[in-house]
């Protein structure tokens, strides 16, 4: 690839990268369970410094016990730190679920609100988290710049910012602000599947031919193939086949499918 990509030429492959992973996971969605805003804000504070596997497995019992601001307001610290423990620095999560829920319920009516300038003031709540919720639950654009994102975007070529606003922005630039929350799924979607840190397997990637990084990961296909996660990775073709059909994770559990890596 070219070193001196011009601004259009950059455009037009960002957007080629997004309709390749766009056939890829046509399955991408947010990857935590939720029914209502409170439920994702909440799953999302919580997903911080780990996975959203373990995320979903806590949440039932959670929203179970406070199903709304009020409940979780209301609730008393030792027990919320309990029910969220696994999900590690419980404490600290405890701390901001309590305050973000009082803020809500005294300030909001009990009603999440639906601005980024009034989610970040909640405690534990930044632009990711905010972005998280407003694209997920309220449908209004917003790009999730997390660790995967970041790393994915500066080995697309897409940007060498490193902070995480600056990287918001100027991917912002290159798509349609319609495509930013689906483009926000996608790219973290092929940062655990494929592009992985350590190790991307280059060798398995569809973007061959439109990623400046092809090269820096494993490039043989069979070595990449065994380094693919998720429903990607090797002996799990029936799962991916399932998720590829439309099938929701709540289904695939109830079928026995295990979802972690």
């Amino acid at each position: 690839m070219r070193t001196e990509e011009t601004p259009l030429g950059r455009k037009r492959r960002a957007r080629k990268i997004n309709r390749v992973l766009a056939e890829t996971y046509p399955y991408a969605v947010a990857e935590l369970d939720f029914r209502n805003p409170f439920e994702l804000l909440v799953a999302t504070v919580l997903s911080a410094q780990t996975t959203d596997v373990r995320v979903n497995a806590i949440t039932p019992a959670l929203f179970a016990a406070y199903p709304d601001p009020l409940a979780m307001s209301q609730a008393a610290p030792e027990a919320l730190q309990e029910l969220i423990r696994s999900t590690g620095f419980f404490r600290a999560k405890a701390n901001s679920l309590l305050a973000l829920s009082t803020r809500i319920v005294d300030e909001y009516d009990g009603v999440v609100p639906g601005r980024l300038e009034d989610l970040v003031t909640l405690a534990g709540v930044g632009r990711k988290t905010a972005n998280v919720v407003l694209g997920n639950a309220f449908g209004v654009p917003g790009i999730t710049v997390d660790t995967h994102f970041i790393r994915l975007a500066r080995r697309f070529g897409w940007t060498n910012e490193t902070d995480p606003v600056k990287i918001e922005h100027a991917v912002g630039e290159l798509f349609e602000p319609s495509d930013w929350t689906m483009l926000s799924h996608r790219v973290v979607f092929h940062g655990r599947r494929i592009c992985l840190a350590r190790k991307p397997a280059c060798g398995a990637c569809p973007l061959t031919t439109l990623c400046p990084a092809y090269g820096e990961g494993e490039t043989d296909a069979a070595k990449a193939a065994k380094l693919l996660k998720y429903e990607l990775a090797p002996g799990r073709e029936e799962l991916l086949k399932k998720m590829r059909a439309g099938a929701t994770r709540a289904e695939l559990r109830t079928e026995g499918y295990g979802l972690q890596a």
